[in-house]
């Protein structure tokens, strides 16, 4: 439990944040498309980073800036286009600098930078294609935050099986099955506020949520480990070092990289929503 401190140092500081952009998305909507692109943009500036490209301004300008705007205009019609200036660009840096800058290092860049914005421009989506802008950000950023917090507190009083030891040593088997169960309660609990005391003139499709809640558990686990992995592979803690007890922007929001597509997923199929 030593890192419990940082975690609620860190939690003091980002829940007044989330609830001031949720605020303000409310009033304005293209808000919170602002704020989730400029943190991605961020997030890959510490991926780069990770493997010390960051400085390698050339390419690290194209794919942070492709990341902004791909995630700030993943809802319009210019996403192709942006995705087509971006691939030239990107294969014009690697033949012009192609003594200095190794294809390796290119497909690490470009594919982080896709995936990255794959998984944040579906927080976008799903928030903006939703009736309710509040309601979308939360079931996006709490639950796989939920799935998490279950795990640390199961895994830390329980565990005693390790689930993926050479990557990351700390989670375990039991702590698992307590994120899941903790991700779907927490779902099924946010839908029951948010029909009974926010919005009632809606109504919420607890199917969906339960499958939303065992599915993020899940799939959260699944992008840990992998951003876990690549760390490895670097020789790095964390990304970054903005949030005590979690790293970077990054470390925190590498599940919902992988939860986020899901939840938009099946709102496609599922409406987690309806109004009366």
């Amino acid at each position: 439990m030593k890192s419990l401190k940082p975690r609620l140092l860190t939690a003091a500081i980002g829940i007044p944040a989330v609830v001031l952009i949720i605020f303000l998305s409310e009033l304005w909507r293209p808000t919170l498309n602002l704020v989730v692109s400029g943190v991605t943009a961020v997030m890959i500036g510490e991926y780069l980073n990770g493997k010390g490209m960051l400085k390698n301004y050339p390419i690290s300008v194209v794919c942070i800036l492709a990341a902004f705007l791909l995630t700030l205009l993943c809802a319009t019609a210019y996403v192709y286009l942006i995705l087509v200036v971006f691939m030239l660009a990107a294969f014009m840096v690697l033949i012009i600098r192609h003594k200095k800058f190794s294809y390796i290092d290119f497909c690490y860049a470009v594919f982080g930078t896709l995936l990255i914005v794959f998984g944040m421009s579906a927080m976008v989506l799903v928030c903006s294609n939703g009736i309710s802008v509040t309601f979308g950000f939360f079931v996006v950023l709490m639950l796989p935050w939920m799935a998490d917090a279950g795990g640390f507190f199961v895994g830390a009083s329980m565990g005693k099986h390790k689930l993926c030891p050479e990557i990351s040593p700390k989670k375990t088997v039991e702590g698992a099955i307590g994120g899941v169960l903790f991700c779907m309660i927490s779902a099924v609990a946010l839908g029951l506020i948010f029909q009974l005391w926010v919005f009632s003139a809606v109504s919420v499709n607890f199917i969906s949520m339960v499958i939303i809640g065992a599915l993020d558990a899940v799939f959260s686990i699944v992008g840990d480990l992998s951003f876990s992995l690549i760390k490895r592979s670097l020789g790095i803690k964390d990304y970054g070092t903005i949030f005590p007890g979690h790293g970077g922007f990054l470390d925190r929001c590498d599940s919902i990289i992988f939860t986020a597509p899901i939840v938009l997923l099946i709102s496609q199929y599922m409406p987690i929503l309806s109004l009366g």
